[in-house]
């Protein structure tokens, strides 16, 4: 099923539908370039939003744009978190309809919309022109899991103290390792409605996607599948870093920020193999003042060499005299191209806040982590990488929630020179087997997808 086109004609058209931000819409893009290069039409609908603020729109999918009410600038323009929420639903389900009888008129009838699980209305548009509507999971199945037992109302927000085992589920949770939504509702009481309502109108959808791989997750997995026609098709990220199928596929995607690839590429091929720490808290996360002090008195104290991006808006939260502190062995940058980066051989650990992109992607590049976690689902992903995968250190927080430095520098020096980090590292790379076996040609994520395009051309056909 590789080849582009049958007959000079694509199989049939699927629009995706990410939530607009760069951590759901990178996913999303992944998953569109694998369904095209195996003969869907695919056409990526962001909002107008995010295409304004990107500053790179590198892909070969056709793309269109919707509006979620706020055209200049969207979420951070809005009032409040609730009322974006709810003035998306309303403008999107109209602009996207309005996409849709666009791309028919012009001759390409949509035959399914895999929409991110974030919003579920583009649901009741598909349904509305009588098409394949099928939600697309940016999250593990573990913490959409946890979710779903909050929507069922057997788990009660907060959570107990005491440790927790849900089905589906594999390791007993604290309230510390549950997701910030569910652990602090009062602190996000929009983003606890929004991944609560995930699950609003899910049994209507055809199919659900997960951003995941079975082997990761197989009991996980298999819990979802009790319900719903759950298929993993995961890890997206471009082939040259898994499966290789595909030696031109190497740019993620959409970035809000401009990386400075020449200065770390050139700074880390100077450094012997597995000597650096690499340091990233993704696009979103904002570190403390007395956390990104404590972070960086860690990084320079554990005498490792490190690469830490620093995103610009942060860097004046950098202690007094940290740069000159470092010359000789740290590196730090505003922005870098995070795949490449795990991917150069200089890289022996990874310290992050795990969000799941960025375990994903360390897990697919066979990198051990330090979880420092921040927000959302970033506690599970932490326990899960410690406790269950067994592929890093979680980094733990004193009674002020801080991981000081003294934790920072030994979860990094275990890592790259302990005993105990032999076998991380040694689990890291099972991982990223298993995942390159998962998307590459027969692979349990590569046949989930084969399947899905099977049944929508199954419904082109039936719709002509």
């Amino acid at each position: 099923m590789e080849k582009e086109k049958e007959d000079g004609a694509y199989k049939a058209h699927c629009v995706v539908v990410p939530f607009p931000t760069q951590g759901h819409i990178n996913p999303m893009l992944q998953f569109s370039k694998r369904l095209e290069r195996k003969g869907l039409k695919v056409t990526l609908v962001t909002t107008k939003s995010f295409q304004n603020r990107s500053s790179s729109q590198s892909t070969s999918i056709a793309l269109e744009t919707i509006s979620d009410g706020y055209d200049d600038g969207g979420m951070v323009v809005a009032e409040s978190t609730e009322d974006y929420l709810d003035r998306f639903r309303e403008i999107g389900s109209r602009t996207l309809t309005e996409v849709i009888h666009k791309l028919s008129d012009s001759g390409h009838r949509v035959d399914g919309i895999v929409y991110d699980a974030f919003m579920p209305w583009p649901l009741d548009v598909a349904k509305g022109f009588g098409i394949v509507g099928v939600p697309f999971f940016t999250q593990s199945c573990a913490v959409n899991n946890i979710y779903c037992h909050v929507h069922q109302g057997l788990l009660k927000v907060p959570p107990s103290t005491d440790e927790t085992l849900l089905p589906g589920v594999r390791v007993p949770l604290r309230a510390s390792d549950m997701p910030s939504f569910v652990s602090a509702p009062s602190q996000y009481p929009a983003f606890l409605r929004m991944v609560v309502d995930q699950f609003s109108n899910v049994d209507k959808a055809d199919w659900i996607f997960c951003n995941t791989f079975y082997e990761l997750e197989v009991e996980e997995a298999d819990w979802m599948l009790k319900f719903w026609p759950l298929r993993t098709i995961g890890p997206t990220i471009p082939s040259m870093y898994l499966d290789k199928r595909h030696e031109d596929d190497k740019e993620y995607g959409f970035s809000l920020f401009k990386p400075n690839s020449d200065a770390c590429m050139t700074w880390l091929n100077d450094r012997p193999k597995g000597s650096v720490a690499y340091v990233s808290f993704g696009s979103l996360a904002e570190l403390g003042a007395e956390q990104m002090e404590e972070l960086a008195w860690g990084l320079k104290n554990s005498n490792i060499c490190f690469l830490w991006v620093v995103r610009e808006k942060e860097a004046t939260k950098l202690p007094s005299g940290f740069a000159e502190a470092i010359k000789e062995k740290g590196l730090v940058i505003s922005w870098c191209p995070q795949l490449e980066v795990l991917a150069n051989e200089a890289i022996g650990c990874f310290v992050t806040h795990c969000g799941w992109n960025s375990t994903l992607e360390a897990l697919s590049s066979g990198v051990p982590m330090v979880a420092v976690p921040q927000w959302t689902d970033q506690s599970t992903n932490a326990k899960y990488i410690m406790d269950v995968w067994k592929m890093g250190l979680r980094a733990k927080a004193d009674e002020e929630g801080i991981m000081r430095r003294q934790e920072i520098e030994n979860c990094v020096r275990e890592i790259m020179e302990g005993e105990r980090g032999k076998e991380i590292k040694k689990n890291a790379w099972k991982w990223k087997e298993l995942a390159r076996k998962a998307v590459d040609e027969g692979g349990s994520s590569d046949r989930n997808i084969d399947e899905f395009i099977a049944k929508l051309v199954q419904h082109e056909h039936v719709a002509s």
